[in-house]
């Protein structure tokens, strides 16, 4: 049967336009609701999919949290609520693919960085302190990977992760600062290289010619991108730049962090999709953490939390010390500066860093490193001479990273 308009089975609207049919509309929204659901359901699944493997990607280190338990009584109780101590290790192991080009490590691991990051409980700051591998201090005993225990010593800091693994390593830095460390994160060799690959390179500015065949770096006098290998090389290099003292490679590992922060900070990264999910990738599959950050949620809280910091409240520096006096190629603690560092952090009280002065002639130095003089001390020797309501000491801060 046909209407008036000679159209089958339709209805005329009052514009002259064509309805479809009660039954065919319900079709298409029928349709309809199914081809959203099932996008609801393909998104749902591809952010599982992605969560899963994030979380997946984190190697979780259990066996340092229960070596840690042993020794619970001994350990520093944690004075500041909502406060957290990081502490960050760099392993020169050599085992895996990523690794081993780099050469045989004889069976142990070591650490040539130690960074203790606090986070106070506002939020509003950050610091990083990075602990020299030559300190000379006391190193408790440890349970060895062969099951043995190590006896008591009086050593340089980076045997206790030869010796006795990360939990050795916390046990050594909660009695020499007397601050609990709540987590930890180690990163080796290809896993550093991943993090930086993610984010594009970090730039660094050098002001002399870097050549150092051991860290296999070639580098020109000025503006650098660094990528994975030549950033990798940039922060291990000793012999290639300046008196080739551990001294100065912990001055370029902070600077360097220091620019790392400011590019993860970008918004190049953080809100961009194609770099945002590299960068988690690499981040999540570099790192072996303890149980309590061992997962997406972990890190995300962690992340979370330090994200909005502003650059110049992210702050380095070295612990105070000198040359040790039984072996200057040995480091040994400035005091009672080292003991005020340390007990602002514990207590969660703020402190402040200024870049070092030029460094004074050594005639009429003291045995603390000073001249003599109200002035500050030389560069990660110590804390500022002039009395300050919150204390000053030597470093630099992620704001300051910038080439000029």
């Amino acid at each position: 049967m046909r209407d008036s308009a000679g159209i089958p089975g339709g209805t005329v609207a009052a514009g002259g336009t064509s309805k479809p049919p009660r039954g065919r509309r319900r079709r298409l929204l029928r349709l309809l609701g199914i081809g959203i659901v099932l996008l609801v359901l393909v998104g749902v699944a591809a952010g599982w999919w992605l969560y899963a493997k994030l979380d997946a990607n984190i190697h979780v280190d259990s066996s340092a949290e229960a070596e840690l338990r042993r020794y619970e009584r001994e350990r520093p109780a944690s004075v500041a609520v909502g406060a957290q101590n990081i502490l960050l290790i760099g392993s020169d192991s050599r085992t895996g693919t990523a690794n081993s080009r780099y050469g045989s490590d004889g069976g142990t691991e070591r650490s040539d960085t130690a960074i203790l990051l606090h986070l106070p409980a506002d939020r509003r700051s950050a610091t990083a302190v990075s602990i020299p591998r030559d300190l000379m201090t006391d190193i408790p005993p440890c349970l060895g990977a062969d099951g043995s225990r190590t006896r008591e010593r009086f050593a340089q800091f980076n045997w206790a992760f030869q010796w006795g693994g990360v939990a050795c390593t916390i046990r050594t830095v909660e009695r020499l600062t007397g601050i609990r460390v709540d987590h930890h994160m180690v990163v080796d060799f290809g896993g550093f290289k991943k993090m930086v690959d993610a984010v594009g390179g970090v730039e660094v500015c050098l002001r002399e010619p870097m050549n150092d065949a051991e860290a296999h770096l070639r580098l020109p006098a000025g503006r650098q991108t660094l990528r994975g290998e030549q950033a990798l090389g940039f922060v291990r290099a000793r012999h290639g730049l300046g008196d080739g003292s551990d001294t100065e490679r912990m001055e370029r590992q902070q600077e360097f962090l220091g620019s790392l922060v400011k590019k993860v900070q970008s918004n190049g990264v953080l809100l961009n999709p194609t770099r945002l999910f590299p960068l988690l990738d690499a981040a999540t599959s570099a790192v072996t953490t303890d149980p309590g950050l061992a997962s997406l949620r972990g890190l995300y809280e962690l992340v979370r939390g330090v994200r909005d910091i502003p650059t110049e409240q992210v702050k380095f520096l070295t612990v105070p010390r000198r040359p040790y006096a039984a072996d200057p190629n040995r480091d040994e603690l400035v005091q009672p500066d080292a003991a005020r560092l340390f007990g602002q952090l514990r207590a969660d009280r703020p402190l402040t860093v200024t870049p070092p002065s030029p460094t004074p002639s050594a005639a009429g130095r003291d045995a603390s490193g000073s001249d003599g003089t109200s002035g500050p001390v030389r560069s990660g020797s110590g804390i500022a001479a002039t009395p300050t309501p919150v204390p000053t000491f030597t470093g630099t801060t992620a704001g300051t990273a910038d080439c000029r």
